[in-house]
């Protein structure tokens, strides 16, 4: 099966303190977001802060987009945009029982990416990718 990915390097900032980050810059894949259509709800994560091996996290890509226009999301993932230095920034908080984070992106950088999943897998037909309907009407299927 082919799938497409829709991938960017991007430049986060871990969010320690409202005073204090640390930069994750967009180079040797520091910080990444990936898109697969074979995954299509998801959206990617893989962070490199002083380590050899990323942290990742993976959550609903309709929490980061609605994210970049409001705040959202509750539990494991919460997003919202802000102002940082005075410019437009999105602040997703991802969590798991491994720990979480408060990454900040570029929300211009981040809508672009959006827009490329958003061309790629339209809103909505996230199912037809995955076969879901075709799959659940064998297994329902009289007879099998």
């Amino acid at each position: 099966m082919q799938y497409t990915v829709v991938e960017r390097e991007l430049e986060l900032r871990l969010v320690l303190s409202p005073e204090r980050g640390v930069p994750c810059p967009a180079r040797r894949g520091s910080a990444r977001l990936g898109y697969r259509t074979d995954d299509p709800y998801a959206v990617h994560i893989a962070l490199h802060v002083d380590s050899e091996h990323p942290v990742h996290w993976a959550f609903a890509r309709a929490l980061l987009v609605e994210g970049v226009c409001r705040p959202c999301g509750h539990g494991d993932v919460r997003v919202w945009p802000s102002k940082a230095e005075g410019r437009a920034v999105v602040l997703p908080a991802p969590a798991s029982p491994e720990g979480g984070a408060l990454l900040e992106a570029p929300a211009a950088q981040l809508s672009a990416w959006l827009e490329r999943t958003l061309r790629v897998v339209p809103p909505g037909s996230e199912g037809e990718r995955r076969g879901l309907d075709d799959g659940l009407a064998r297994l329902l299927a009289p007879g099998v």
